[in-house]
């Protein structure tokens, strides 16, 4: 398994205003050890819903100057605009931000995407709408099913992401949600951290498997039990031990992604150095 974080994890990304410049993030990541880089669909930034195949071009020729893989694309827009909101206008914008994904990571040469399928509720925004469950089921499946025949011929795999949602909250049903589509450009993006606060992420990835087709990692404290909870790796209660022989034992190869909130501090990149000596630890590196 190879090193790969987040553009998250970068000072002032999350909030959409980046510190660094792509080239100063990607070179950061570099120095700091790691193999790969995860980029971000953003409103506004160097990969947006108006980007062009040329322009992505120059983003991978950017990324194989400094010797660093891009392994996957993902955004925070599908919290905007989910897949199962009540207002169809809501959901197809949803669509086309999935849809827009799949046609830059194929520029990209990046085989898989993260989607958030769709959510019961928004735990970070109280007055977003409440869907019901079984409703947020169909629209969801719905969505998705709309945006296969796209993955399919971008060849480019739809990362169902599990989140703080209240929805597909046991491995067994994610499972047969994904196995639903029937198709081998749907598979899971599975986040070891978010999963602690309702289980096991060594059970989810045993049963998930082989439709794990990118990690996402991060720690958290159950003791806590709100998204105050979610620390530095190595400091919660994930069983870091369990996770990788579990990982082994369903044959995942490929990138673990750190996706760390960066602490507001005047030396925000110490947080790349020590995440990537964290995964060192976690791989039992040398």
């Amino acid at each position: 398994m190879k090193k790969s974080i987040s553009w998250w994890s970068f000072p002032g990304a999350l909030a959409g205003k980046p510190e660094l410049s792509l080239r100063e993030c990607m070179q950061l990541a570099r120095d700091a050890g790691f193999e790969g880089i995860e980029l971000w669909l953003e409103e506004k930034g160097d990969i947006n819903l108006n980007s062009t195949r040329q322009e992505m071009k120059r983003i991978l020729e950017l990324a194989r100057e400094i010797g660093i893989e891009i392994n996957s694309l993902a955004t925070g827009l599908l919290f905007q605009y989910t897949l199962t909101s009540g207002k169809k206008e809501i959901r197809e914008k949803g669509k086309t931000v999935v849809k827009k994904m799949l046609e830059l990571a194929h520029y990209l040469k990046v085989d898989a995407v993260l989607v958030i399928p769709g959510a019961v509720d928004v735990f970070f925004n109280p007055s977003a709408e409440v869907v019901p469950y079984d409703v947020a089921y169909r629209r969801a499946f719905e969505a998705i099913k709309e945006c296969v025949p796209v993955a399919e011929e971008y060849k480019v795999t739809i990362g169902l992401e599990n989140v703080w949602n209240k929805f597909l909250l046991s491995p067994l049903e994610f499972r047969d949600f994904v196995d639903k589509f029937n198709s081998e450009y749907v598979g899971v993006y599975f986040d070891v951290g978010n999963i602690l606060l309702t289980g096991y992420p060594e059970h989810w990835i045993k049963i998930l498997g082989k439709r794990i087709k990118q990690i996402h990692i991060k720690d958290f404290r159950r003791g806590v039990g709100s998204a105050e909870g979610f620390v530095d790796l190595l400091e919660g209660d994930v069983n870091w031990k369990a996770v990788i022989l579990a990982l082994q034992e369903v044959g995942y190869e490929r990138y673990l992604t750190a996706e760390i909130i960066p602490p507001y501090s005047q030396h925000p990149e110490a947080l790349i150095y020590n995440t990537s000596r964290s995964m060192d630890f976690i791989l039992r590196r040398s």
